[in-house]
């Protein structure tokens, strides 16, 4: 069955819903390159995890919506090749005419398809995978499963890192951080959650990720002069939290 596609405004805001409230997207129409939501903003700490002026080259997005992380890439990294798999085709066609998804076949790739099955068939590798898809009652489905995190692991480069929206006004948000830890070997961290309810789990292939907290904020400091996103507090929450055991993020 089709999924119901609403768009609606208020106060500069536009978003984008699946015939329900639940905010699936959001964009500020005099930003439409900005991160709005909170989470969105949380997913891109990925970016603080390699210290590699290269990273991310190659970046993978399981899940569309309002195209706000999708278009924050193509904008500030310009040498990243994006690749999109998204299920429904209405969600697409949504992203290109009310939230300014660019048309640009050789930066930007966009499947429509089920992003566990595109995982499970692929044979390429990414340096950074991005895992936002619910459906309208906002499920997971499959994507919350340990054969798709073991299988996006195995799509990973040796610098590959994965980040996975969560909910944590779900109960069984917790299971789903032991199914990513589990097919990392342990290498999984959830950052504390935000105040949208929003939990963001990272993971880690590869080269061990071993950064103190002091040098995190100076590159959170260098994103945000480049790009205009500010990810000090989501640190700040981090640091607070003390999940980072002597004040160093290992993964």
């Amino acid at each position: 069955m089709t999924t119901p596609i609403d768009i609606r405004e208020e106060a500069g805001v536009r978003t984008l819903h699946f015939g329900s409230d639940w905010v699936q997207g959001a964009m500020r129409i005099a930003r439409p390159w900005n991160l709005e939501l909170e989470y969105t903003r949380e997913m891109m700490a990925s970016l603080l995890l390699r210290e590699d002026s290269r990273f991310p080259r190659k970046v993978l997005l399981i899940g569309l919506g309002a195209a706000s992380l999708t278009k924050f890439l193509y904008r500030n990294f310009l040498l990243a090749k994006l690749t999109v798999a998204e299920i429904e085709p209405a969600v697409v066609a949504a992203a290109r005419q009310f939230f300014k998804l660019p048309e640009d076949p050789k930066r930007l790739k966009v499947v429509i398809g089920d992003g566990v099955e595109f995982v499970l068939n692929s044979d390429k590798t990414w340096d950074l995978i991005l895992v936002d898809g619910f459906d309208a009652n906002a499920r997971a489905g499959a994507l919350d499963t340990a054969a798709f995190y073991l299988a996006a692991r195995s799509r990973l480069s040796d610098s590959g890192i994965m980040a996975v929206n969560l909910l944590s006004r779900r109960r069984s948000f917790k299971d789903s951080v032991e199914r990513i830890r589990a097919a990392f070997d342990g290498r999984a961290l959830a950052f504390p959650s935000s105040d949208s309810g929003n939990v963001i789990a990272f993971a880690a292939a590869g080269e061990p990720v071993r950064i103190a907290l002091g040098d995190l904020k100076e590159q959170a400091s260098a994103l945000k002069l480049a790009t205009g996103l500010n990810l000090l507090p989501t640190l700040a929450r981090l640091e607070q939290a003390q999940t980072c055991a002597g004040g160093v993020l290992e993964l």
